[in-house]
């Protein structure tokens, strides 16, 4: 008989996911005060950078920090759209909880213990700029009303119940990540619309936790510019749900992993 005498690895209480495209100015300040942040927690943790499509020198700035940052991983995907960055993260996380956070952390990263126990208990945890205790800093007021027109379309279109879909800020359960993110089929911004529709069709519990957010006039997102695609691509989530794509016993969302 053969003795097994490996360790197992430990797995990380949290998993946060960076989704990084062209972000080699931003990045590095956001690093350090995520290294910090960990390293002042009594959890284990990890921290992943999924970097694609970029035109800068956003991997080569975020693997430099490798060798004095252990908690962290840094992957490139060779395809652009921060919506298959996510899920490439997501599926490659060891974490019992999994962070999405945002490159410009709009949220301070301070906020993330939140919207994991012992704080909150909950399949999915999302930001929002809308929810009670929520604290908006520097938006441009005419940022706010075409955001709050985009959230009104999601509402009416798909997810009725929520107030906030976009905020860069999300914290899934590991076992719920796994299930919902090989359905995946949106690889732009509209990716969380999708998986939270998903998520309400399997009954999965979902808060929103209002945060403090600090608006960045670097933000990539161009509501207007956009406007025609997101609307799409809203269409498409309710025409797949109707085909069946996000069953479970469908193979279609997963030809897209």
């Amino acid at each position: 008989m053969i003795n097994n005498w490996v360790t197992p690895v430990k797995q990380p209480l949290l998993s946060i996911i960076i989704p990084a495209y062209n972000e080699e100015k931003r990045l590095p300040g956001t690093l350090e005060s995520i290294k910090t942040f960990l390293s002042e927690q009594p959890y284990d943790a990890e921290l992943l950078v999924i970097e694609n499509g970029s035109t800068d020198n956003t991997f080569e700035h975020a693997k430099s920090y490798i060798d004095s940052f252990p908690e962290l991983r840094v992957i490139h995907e060779d395809h652009a759209g921060k919506g298959l960055a996510v899920k490439r993260g997501m599926l490659e996380a060891t974490g019992a909880y999994r962070f999405i956070c945002d490159a410009d952390l709009s949220m301070p990263i301070e906020q993330v213990n939140r919207f994991i126990p012992p704080m909150l208990d909950a399949d999915i945890v999302i930001g929002s700029r809308e929810a009670p205790g929520a604290v908006r800093y520097n938006e441009p007021e005419y940022r706010h009303i075409l955001g709050r027109f985009f959230n009104d379309v999601v509402r009416i279109l798909a997810l009725p119940g929520l107030k906030d879909t976009q905020c860069g800020f999300k914290c899934f359960r590991a076992s719920v990540a796994e299930d919902l993110f090989p359905y995946q089929t949106r690889t732009g911004w509209t990716f969380d619309v999708e998986i939270l529709y998903i998520a309400t069709l399997r009954g999965y519990k979902i808060v929103e936790l209002g945060i403090p957010w600090y608006f960045n006039a670097e933000s990539k997102v161009n509501v207007l510019k956009d406007a025609r695609r997101v609307f799409t691509d809203l269409v498409t989530i309710r025409q797949n749900a109707r085909r069946g794509v996000y069953n479970k016993t469908s193979q279609i969302g997963r030809a897209h992993v």
